[in-house]
């Protein structure tokens, strides 16, 4: 079973909303933030990545810039910039992208269900980017943003939210910088909340589509407050940390490209033979932009000329991890021809979001980079079957669009 917790959330006043809303803080660097908040001084990114307030502190993970988020929230409020829901609510949130629409609920979800696998993982985390995240929320003392979660599509949780929607006014409707329309609904009444939180006690699991750091580094706040609250009911606000919960049949993961610095003393006239000898069928496109048609199958630039990869039989196994197309492309080309075996840590490799397309993959190659690989995106299926499997994802699988905004919702820990 799954729980989800109606919540008083902190918020944006209506006439604030369209100018706090931002980008998650792990999509850009404290200069991209500064420049995106320039002019604006209600941008969640004061927030976020308060850092951008302090231009004398240029470590993001000093004591100072936690604190410095604190004391944003709190002039936030004081100022009526931001207001917090007299009493728990669950939130419809929809984002419209290109004309693609997902609609999901934003609650609070339980850290024993973290704890115990009933929210799924699909990811390793690392320790510096949790530490981030847990002072950030600690000092804070709010879930500032939240975990962007999945579940098996519901017809009855659709219905519900569908029929809400359909038949009530949002609080916001607004369309972001980036051309993406956020839409946000708030669900005050008891039994339709109770009934929401019922249906989801009915779903076997939650699965995390993007914030893995967030998710831990939450979990981690609300057990430090236990060993601080030795009398703790499992009831405080502390035992639960925010999150949007989409259908999966709602969401689209877009492809996670490969640029390589060289060819690991490769010619360019070899390259592609020693690709045919690893087991795919290599076809010249000429110069004209490919992409790739469908699973395990590629495309390579190099040297001003696209390629087909088709990866064959033999080289795709019958395994959940090493059947995915970043698996195959690392198996038998990144790691045996290339000699990239970490690609986590390896300073030839670099990777880029499919949302920016195949021409900045070409322009990379042309600029800084050797030799691009383009990869057919991982479904949504395949997400939920390695986190079922209790396995984890290859490094940078999946790219999710479109982001959560962040500053439309905030979960107090008090």
């Amino acid at each position: 079973m799954a729980t989800v917790r109606p919540f008083r959330a902190i918020r944006p006043e209506k006439k604030y909303a369209e100018k706090v809303i931002s980008l998650p803080y792990d999509v850009m660097n404290r200069k991209e933030a500064a420049a995106m908040a320039e002019g604006n001084p209600y941008s969640f990114l004061h927030i976020c990545r308060s850092e951008i307030d302090l231009p004398q502190q240029e470590d993001p993970y000093d004591r100072s810039v936690y604190e410095k988020a604190k004391a944003n929230i709190a002039g936030y409020l004081a100022d009526g910039v931001f207001l917090q829901e007299e009493g728990p609510a669950l939130y419809i949130y929809r984002q419209v992208m290109d004309g693609r629409v997902q609609t999901g609920i934003v609650g609070c979800v339980a850290v024993d269900e973290y704890q115990n696998n009933t929210i799924k993982k699909h990811e390793f985390t690392r320790v510096e980017k949790e530490k981030d995240r847990i002072n950030h929320f600690d000092v804070c003392d709010a879930n500032t943003e939240p975990v962007f979660l999945t579940y098996r599509d519901d017809k009855r949780i659709r219905t519900l939210v569908e029929g809400f929607a359909s038949s009530h006014e949002p609080v916001y409707d607004l369309t972001s910088e980036d051309g993406i329309r956020h839409t946000l609904w708030v669900i005050k009444e008891k039994d339709t909340t109770d009934n929401l939180s019922e249906l989801f006690e009915q779903i076997p699991a939650l699965y995390i589509a993007d914030g893995h750091h967030r998710s831990a580094s939450a979990c981690k706040v609300g057990l430090k407050r236990r060993e601080e609250n030795p009398d703790y009911t499992g009831q405080e606000e502390f035992n639960f940390f925010m999150a949007v919960i989409f259908p999966d049949n709602d969401l689209k993961i877009f492809d996670y490209n490969r640029v390589v610095k060289d060819l690991n003393g490769n010619s360019p006239e070899e390259f592609p033979d020693k690709i045919r000898q690893a087991g795919f069928t290599v076809t010249d496109m000429g110069t004209e932009i490919y992409h790739p048609e469908g699973k395990h199958i590629f495309a390579m630039y190099l040297e001003g000329k696209w390629y087909k990869l088709e990866a064959q039989e033999q080289i795709v196994p019958d395994h959940v991890i090493d059947s995915l197309d970043v698996a195959i492309l690392q198996n038998n080309v990144l790691s045996p021809i290339l000699g990239i075996e970490d690609p986590r840590t390896d300073k030839r490799i670099d990777f880029v979001g499919g949302i920016r397309g195949l021409e900045e993959l070409k322009k990379r190659a042309d600029d800084d980079m050797k030799v691009a690989f383009a990869v057919y995106p991982v479904d949504v299926e395949d997400l939920l079957r390695v986190a079922d499997n209790d396995m984890v994802m290859p490094p940078k699988s999946t790219w999710f669009e479109p982001k959560l905004g962040s500053g439309l919702f905030m979960h107090s820990l008090k």
